[in-house]
């Protein structure tokens, strides 16, 4: 990581900052009175939070490190995204989809069955 993007609030003080800068770290403060500035990440992190690591107990850095980028891969190729007329961000935006037989539909369970994701079977 380069860069640290944080909002202006008084919880943040210098010496937060430089634990960051110790270890290469640039922290930058979003622009004042610019709510919308954070507005993408602050989404993700609610959604992550109600969808994933509130519902588990999480032990170590590590764990937290390996939950967060299995629920990172299924946010951005699994789970529908209203903005995106219930497509995933990497889904082809060139490619129609067709309703599925239900007898031929197939569950994948993720992050131990916290998460079930539905396609259609092979």
């Amino acid at each position: 990581m380069r860069f640290l993007i944080r909002d202006r609030d008084s919880k943040f003080t210098g010496s937060f900052d430089a634990v960051f800068t110790s270890e290469g770290i640039e922290p930058l403060k979003i622009p004042a009175q610019c709510p919308r500035a954070n507005a993408l990440a602050e989404r993700w992190v609610l959604t992550a939070r109600a969808e994933c690591t509130d519902r588990m107990l999480i032990a170590g850095q590590r764990r937290l490190r390996v939950v967060l980028e299995e629920y990172a891969i299924h946010y951005n190729s699994g789970r529908p995204h209203r903005s995106l007329d219930l497509r995933a961000p990497d889904d082809d935006p060139d490619v129609i989809t067709f309703p599925v037989p239900l007898d031929r539909i197939r569950r994948r369970q993720i992050l131990g069955g916290l998460i079930s994701q539905y396609g259609p079977a092979a």
